[in-house]
């Protein structure tokens, strides 16, 4: 079945609204409609299995264009709309894609030199359009969705092609294990150009959930007066989110919250410190910790709320319908103790990489997706990342993590948020550098003093050599922190 189809099933008829909030709202019915009659004009303007690109914040428009370009049988490739114009010609050119859905900001900025439908233009599409695009209970769950592209830095970005089938599975397995039903309202601060960020548009369109969209996270107080304005039974977002709300202010910890359920944390490693602060000012709200990529369509394990304090710091084990294992070099299962590569393998598992035929064949083999991310396991078999592959700092020859030395630095009082990297050095190959954001209002943290509390907990090759303050660390569009590969 056709991804659109599939995930308002049950909620097309809804007279509730699935968008909230300050800015705007929309009920179920209204995007089932308008997103079908916007299929049926994609449809016999373009035929098929076209590109199209969809440049816009988080909105109505967003999410009327993304289920119609869906259910016409065309490629969805959702980008930042922050984008700069040479990215944006790149991914233009290499998907050929000759039509876009881009909001009028985005288009004022970028002056694109392609077909674009904005805001007003896809309201007159609706209101002429007669006819909607019916359902087609053959349709082939295997043809290209979407097309995301992953984020580069030393290289260019890769096309992950998602299938209609992998969001279906990572939908259903979201629903099921975060019990989303039709009462959940969740507060939205991801981007839907980002996989964790649309996870959360799939599961609750299905669940005939409600989504307050927040594109201003930056403010704090309004952030959480609508998270209790708008009763959100959910909030989810990446380390960066968690950090600033528990150490930027007290405002956070000093709010009552009485309508939240559980909130999810991904998109990268959030230090033990902050989860335990977290449950600690919250003890009644739900605290899930997850793992995925964009490679698996979003989620590939968690970590039940109940299981927090006993395995803190795990990402616990593969969501259902999801295989995880840790390997060695040779492929051979580690033991508590190893380390080694996490592989997965499910319906979840993208198709491949776009026109890159080479980096597919490195990434998955004989069925596994290989995810580059380091582990370990305990006795349970509940996993622990301990750091990308291309992380790993070498110090003298001792193989160091550098998240290991960030969970001990932000245990420090003061400090908001680090980041460890390395740096050439001539006398042990690379030196760890440290750099450190620190509450200004708090006591005054010397480079010194950060030394020695990392001496105190650390052998005495990990402690960083370099430390540097900032006022932030910089973080990518989906607020995950930018380390150079």
């Amino acid at each position: 079945m056709n991804i659109s189809d599939y995930l308002l099933e049950n909620s097309s008829s809804l007279e509730k609204n699935l968008v909230l909030g300050p800015r705007e709202s929309k009920s179920f019915k209204s995007i089932s409609e308008e997103s079908a009659k916007l299929a049926n004009y994609l449809r016999n303007k373009l035929g098929q299995n076209k590109n199209i690109l969809l440049v816009a914040q988080n909105s109505a428009f967003f999410i009327v264009s993304y289920l119609g370009i869906l259910k016409s049988g065309n490629i969805c490739v959702p980008l930042n709309p922050g984008i700069e114009k040479d990215g944006f010609d790149f991914i233009k050119e290499r998907t050929n894609s000759e039509i876009g859905f881009i909001s009028d900001i985005v288009k004022n900025r970028l002056n694109p030199n392609i077909e674009c439908i904005n805001e007003y233009n896809i309201f007159e599409i609706i209101i002429s359009e007669s006819q909607s695009l019916a359902l087609e209970p053959e349709f082939d769950g295997e043809r290209i969705a979407e097309i995301i592209f992953t984020s580069g830095s030393t290289a260019l970005p890769k096309g992950v092609m998602l299938s209609h089938n992998n969001i279906k599975a990572n939908t259903d397995s979201i629903v099921q294990y975060l019990d989303i039903n039709e009462k959940d309202i969740m507060m939205v601060v991801l981007p839907f150009f980002y996989c964790y960020g649309l996870s959360l548009l799939h599961s609750h369109i299905r669940a005939g959930g409600s989504l307050v969209l927040n594109n201003n996270f930056i403010f704090l107080g309004s952030t959480f007066n609508d998270l209790n304005k708008y009763e959100c039974t959910g909030f989810a977002g990446v380390p960066s989110h968690f950090q600033i709300m528990l150490r930027k202010s007290d405002l956070f910890k000093n709010t009552k919250f009485p309508f939240l359920r559980y909130v999810t944390q991904a998109g990268g490693k959030l230090h033990n410190a902050f989860i335990r602060e977290f449950v600690e000012s919250f003890p009644k709200i739900m605290f899930f910790v997850m793992y995925g990529q964009t490679e698996a369509t979003a989620r590939l394990s968690y970590l039940p709320s109940i299981m927090l304090k006993k395995k803190l710091g795990s990402i616990g084990m593969g969501i259902p319908g999801v295989e995880l294992k840790v390997v060695d070099d040779k492929g051979m299962s580690i033991v508590p103790g190893e380390t080694g590569e996490i592989l997965a393998r499910g319906k979840n598992i993208m198709l491949g990489y776009f026109e890159d035929p080479k980096s597919t064949a490195e990434t998955i083999r004989n069925g596994w997706l290989y995810t580059g991310d380091l582990a370990t396991i305990d006795e349970d078999g509940y996993i622990y990342l301990t750091a990308r592959k291309k992380e790993i700092i070498k110090v003298g020859g001792k193989r160091v993590s550098p998240k290991e030395i960030e969970e001990v630095i932000v245990m420090m009082a003061g400090v908001i948020d680090c980041s460890v990297e390395a740096i050439d050095d001539e006398l042990l190959g690379e030196a760890i550098k440290a750099t450190v954001v620190i509450n200004e209002s708090g006591k005054k943290i010397t480079a010194e003093d950060l030394k020695q509390f990392c001496g105190s907990k650390l052998s005495s090759y990990k402690v960083p050599s370099y430390v540097i303050f900032k006022e932030s660390i910089a973080v990518n569009s989906t607020g995950k922190k930018v380390k150079p590969i």
